[in-house]
């Protein structure tokens, strides 16, 4: 039998004889086990055992639909009568009216409230649904709020003599959010308390999968082979029961429910139980953190990873360490939290040396799909409100409807890496919501829906360190190409560390970060060379794929264009392709389009010029 006593049970104990009206709020559509009785109830029928059990005569449920009515189909039948007298209504059927207006379900419970000859309870169910917006109301219904402010202002107490106790007549509203209602109705009011109903704590989700439950999560037969395995090592057992128990964190008793039947269903094992969650949370998505391919790819990834990403070895060894580790389902073992985001990444160091391009590879290696790489340019989050455009305005905001980008782009792509762009540049109310996604991996939107980090790898990009402010204000570089890799790593963590601790203030999200920091290295002069090795093919490639135009390149050529790339490196790889368009593609093209070789030739470039105003090349060119 459950014993478990909820937070919002204990302040419902001590605040009903202080207060007349109590407001609900949360996640009130749940189900809820009564202490000692050990059953689940909704929550209007949990009030109703609640009061019964204080001593109140009268409890009555009202809504917008149907009036007022019973609680329970077990009460009197006499109770709607006895309501309908105290509350002065002309009949019973004059009960089944609105919440507002003259006879209205407000005036009515306002009576209730003030007679002294029944104890009562009038609960509000579903009042989000008695208006449409709090801040655009009629006159009749800021009169029927009103009207239940005058009745706590004159409640009446009542003796019951059976319960030897005298109680005051209440009203309990019973709605999604606070701010479902009007905030003159329950700020700063002395007749009205406000109580969070929160979802199953960590110790109901563990009475859940005792030994003595545990079994109702699976097919019997299946259980029965499965349980077999695990007496030799019940760490083992403890292990995924724990695992269970902190990724259903904010998971309502209903859906809960909705776990158990799901995992009986499919058969579940019991080392599968967790992924139940992903079933439930994402729908039919094949995780491919647990695909054996995935496995095998990771095995070649640093040569993976080298074919898009030159001249950071480094860089690219440390950051296959943490995916390494996030695809061993390793991540985040030295905490308590089960639900953090798969791997945290904070790639600095000069432009152009790759950071957005390994992120881009990282999506493809990891699901396939470049695409899967989800971008957020931190230059459009400066704002104070900036974070609304996130996570979603709150109700009443211009776009509530529309979500937040983040949490949109995570419920659609649960599985992906997500990189946030120059994160210096967003607003410190927008680095604020990181720290709950860094430590919880989950948020929850404008609109009250929570969503899981716990697929993702989430990439911070920064050029910190790489420039500081001299004392007018100008930007001055901070490091050069000239320093040596060591050199470069420590005056950018430097920069890293002071910018969280000293200029923003909030050296909790470095800490949240860890030693994840990894520095890219300058582009040198053989990363230069792979680089524009590299171009030279796809062009090459591309133009014979796409126009079955076959570019040839001679040697000469080859090496002016790897001159002047070397004379370009303080742009990074970018540099290099720069060097590429200029003096080779925009001549290029020229040539072909004048000469009309778009398709189906052979061009042989022999020389480029560039010591004229105009870059000029030696070309030939062959129709095929």
């Amino acid at each position: 039998m459950n014993s478990f006593v909820c937070k919002w049970h204990k302040e419902l104990e001590l605040f009903y004889k202080l207060k007349p009206i109590v407001v609900l709020e949360g996640n009130i559509m749940d189900v809820f086990t009564y202490p000692d009785i050990g059953i689940d109830m909704p929550l209007p029928m949990y009030l109703y055992q609640f009061f019964k059990e204080k001593g109140y005569e009268n409890i009555v449920k009202f809504d917008g639909l149907d009036g007022f009515q019973p609680v329970s189909h077990s009460a009197d039948d006499t109770i709607i009568e006895q309501f309908q007298r105290i509350s002065q209504a002309p009949s019973v059927e004059a009960l089944n009216v609105l919440f507002s207006g003259e006879d209205s379900g407000a005036n009515y419970a306002k009576n209730a409230m003030m007679q002294r000859e029944v104890s009562s309870v009038v609960i509000m169910d579903l009042a989000s649904r008695y208006l449409v917006s709090p801040e655009q109301m009629s006159q009749a219904l800021v009169d029927s709020f009103t009207n239940l402010l005058k009745g706590a202002q004159n409640a009446g107490r009542v003796r019951n003599d059976a319960f030897d106790i005298t109680n005051t007549n209440l009203t309990i509203l019973i709605v999604n959010k606070l701010n479902d209602i009007p905030a003159w109705f329950y700020l700063d009011n002395p007749y009205v308390k406000t109580i969070h109903v929160g979802t199953p704590t960590t110790d109901e989700r563990n009475y859940m999968v005792n030994d003595d439950h545990f079994g109702d999560f699976f097919d019997w037969d299946v259980y029965q082979n499965d349980i077999l395995e695990y007496e030799g090592r019940p760490e083992d057992l403890t292990k995924i029961k724990d695992r269970f128990v902190g990724i259903t964190e904010g998971f309502t008793k209903l859906e809960l429910r909705n776990l158990m039947k799901l995992c009986t269903e499919e058969k579940y094992h019991i080392h599968e139980m967790t992924e139940v969650v992903d079933l439930y949370r994402y729908g039919i998505k094949e995780n491919p953190w647990t695909h054996e391919e995935l496995q095998n790819k990771l095995k070649n990834g640093e040569d993976i990873l080298k074919a898009r990403v030159k001249g950071q070895p480094v860089a690219l060894k440390r950051t296959l360490e943490v995916i390494k580790r996030a695809a061993a389902g390793m991540s985040g073992l030295q905490h308590s939290s089960h639900t953090k985001p798969k791997g945290i990444l904070f790639f600095a160091g000069p432009t152009g040396t790759g950071k957005t391009e390994m992120a881009k590879a990282l999506a493809q290696l990891l699901f396939g799909d470049e695409s899967r790489c989800i971008r957020f340019d931190m230059s459009e989050y400066s704002q104070e409100h900036s974070d609304q455009k996130l996570l979603g305005a709150p109700p009443g905001y211009v776009g509530y409807e529309s979500g937040g980008q983040l949490t949109n782009a995570v419920r659609e792509n649960p599985f992906s890496i997500l990189l946030f762009d120059e994160i210096e540049k967003a607003h410190g109310t927008v680095l604020d919501k990181f720290l709950q996604i860094l430590e919880d991996g989950r948020m929850t939107d404008g609109q009250g829906n929570t969503v899981y980090f716990s697929e993702s790898v989430i990439i911070f990009t920064s050029n910190l360190g790489i420039y500081q402010r001299d004392e007018h204000g100008r930007r001055t570089l901070m490091v050069t190409s000239e320093d040596s890799y060591e050199e470069l790593e420590k005056k950018v963590r430097n920069g890293v560390s002071n910018y969280f601790k000293l200029e923003l203030g909030r050296p909790e999200i470095l800490n949240r970060i860890g030693e994840n920091i990894i520095v890219f290295d300058f582009i040198r002069q053989d990363a230069a060379n792979s680089i524009l090795t590299s171009q030279l093919n796809q062009i090459q490639n591309k133009l014979k794929d796409e126009s079955r135009v076959e570019l040839h390149i001679e040697e000469e050529a080859v090496h002016l264009l790897l001159e002047k790339s070397f004379s370009n490196l303080d742009n990074g790889g970018r540099g290099v392709g720069n060097v590429v368009e200029k003096l080779l593609l925009n001549p290029l093209a020229a040539y072909m389009l004048d000469n009309d070789m778009l398709h189906d030739t052979i061009i042989t470039v022999k020389g480029i010029d560039t010591d004229s105003a105009q870059v000029v090349i030696d070309v030939e060119g062959i129709r095929l």
